[in-house]
């Protein structure tokens, strides 16, 4: 049987959501700082080598911003991303975490060099020689891109185990299908980034002319030439990722193709800008231009971070964990006892005080719906299912992964979809189950049917949306 774990509400706020945009701003700081070392190094060596004259100016100013941002921010946000997955997914975790822990205390190794490097230079620069700055910046990038490098193999894992599901091990699952091309798109993501915070930065330094600034934009541009390798590296990631998540990011759903757009749109406006006007014609960009690029690269981040989590549906592990946490291998045996027989943890508020059948309902809804849809709030059911008849309801919840090709399977029995239906009615505005005669067992009859034609198994691929 599946662990138990207690749960957070976070009320109208879907947990999906909350954690989805935590994740989003704490990648896209992450990014900034890989990129940043990059940018770091690359002006450190134009001012060994006389060819910027401003660049160790921008340099150690560009470096307290760096500093600022994303050690401090960015470590706040990646405790609260912990704190809020091991609440939301904790078997997720759980399972990332015992089959990669050695890795990850690598990355977490990597992790310490970066800010070790990264004080040191902080606290120290301005008193060292050129090379020994250059070495600190060189430690400083190496060990970010590396920690890019051990998690993005974690991560890519997720969505494309590749050989690891037949059991080749660790390694199998660490470089898996979609490993390079999403370590290579980040890592040029992170350069991008990088180069339009430059940007922003080094209109914040009025006491260079702006000729002067024009040329260290211009030099903070190179960092954007990767961008052209972006529409190639897409290709490869949606090559290699399964078929049907490809098919559901490409036109199987609406809202996913719609970020797939945005992601790609705001990427291509950054491309083109950086390509035509920063690269080719060697442009000065004020202020307003670079912060609105800048934030044009948030929202192809925010896009692009939801499309990877969308592409995984029904899984958060694929093959292996469903997104509500309960295994592929699991569904059966619930079906057989019910999802929430063991369920030690009582309901909290509101809930608290249900009848029976209420109660039942609300906690399978905690178990198997509430990691991506609340009561009333955001992808809340009772609008979801407020034009639903009683039977269409039932019918719905039983062959779940029928009715939406990207949810799990329902996993539990006849009485459980019942109380699940009279709970969601009650959203409604139905009247209290105590005041409603129990289901005949014709109708948990027809549920169970409905169970029983829907499988325990996910939605083929060749009905899913």
């Amino acid at each position: 049987m599946p662990p138990f774990y207690p749960t957070h509400d976070f009320g109208p706020a879907m947990k999906g959501m909350v954690i989805g945009g935590l994740g989003i701003l704490h990648v896209f700081l992450a990014q900034f700082a890989i990129g940043g070392g990059m940018l770091l190094y690359y002006f450190q060596w134009l001012a060994e080598r006389g060819r910027e004259p401003d660049a160790r100016r921008f340099l150690d100013g560009f470096f307290r911003v760096l500093v600022l941002v994303s050690f401090v921010l960015g470590a706040v946000t990646g405790v609260a991303m912990w704190l809020t997955t091991i609440q939301v997914g904790p078997r997720t975790i759980g399972l990332m975490v015992d089959e990669f822990h050695w890795l990850w205390a690598v990355e977490w190794t990597f992790f310490g060099v970066e800010l070790v490097s990264g004080y040191l230079f902080y606290r120290y620069a301005a008193r060292l020689p050129d090379r020994t700055r250059r070495i600190l910046l060189a430690i400083y990038a190496l060990a970010a891109w590396f920690s890019l490098f051990w998690i993005n193999g974690i991560l890519s894992w997720q969505l494309t185990p590749g050989r690891w599901l037949e059991g080749g091990g660790l390694w199998a699952g660490f470089f898996n299908p979609s490993f390079w091309p999403s370590l290579l798109f980040r890592t040029v993501v992170a350069t991008t980034i990088a180069a339009l915070a430059a940007t922003v930065v080094i209109n914040t330094m009025a006491e260079l002319d702006r000729e002067r600034r024009r040329r260290l934009i211009t030099r903070a541009a190179h960092l954007m030439a990767p961008m052209i390798a972006m529409p190639l590296l897409g290709l490869w990631f949606f090559a290699v990722i399964p078929a049907d998540s490809r098919a559901w990011l490409l036109g199987g759903s609406v809202p996913m193709t719609m970020f797939v757009a945005i992601a790609a749109g705001a990427s291509l406006l950054v491309g083109g800008y950086a390509a035509l006007g920063l690269l080719r014609q060697k442009l000065y960009v004020n202020g307003a231009t670079a912060t609105l690029l800048l934030a044009l690269a948030f929202g192809a981040t925010g896009a692009g971070e939801f499309v990877r989590e969308g592409a995984r549906k029904p899984f958060t592990v694929r093959e292996v964990l469903y997104s509500n946490s309960i295994g592929r291998d699991e569904v059966a045996a619930l079906r057989a006892r019910g999802s929430v027989t063991d369920d030690p943890y009582p309901l909290a508020g509101a809930d608290a005080a249900l009848p029976p059948e209420l109660a039942l309902g609300a906690k399978v809804f905690r178990l198997q719906c509430s990691v991506c849809h609340t009561a009333s709030g955001a992808n809340g059911l009772a609008e979801l299912t407020r034009t639903w008849t009683p039977t269409q309801l039932r019918m719905n919840v039983a062959m779940l992964q029928r009715t939406k090709g990207f949810m799990p399977p329902f996993a539990g029995p006849a009485a459980e979809v019942e109380a699940l239906a009279r709970w969601i009615e009650s959203l409604h505005g139905a009247a209290p189950a105590s005041d409603r005669p129990a289901a005949s067992p014709a109708e948990l009859a027809a549920i169970a049917a409905w169970l029983d034609e829907a499988g325990t198994e996910p939605a083929p691929f060749e009905v899913r949306p």
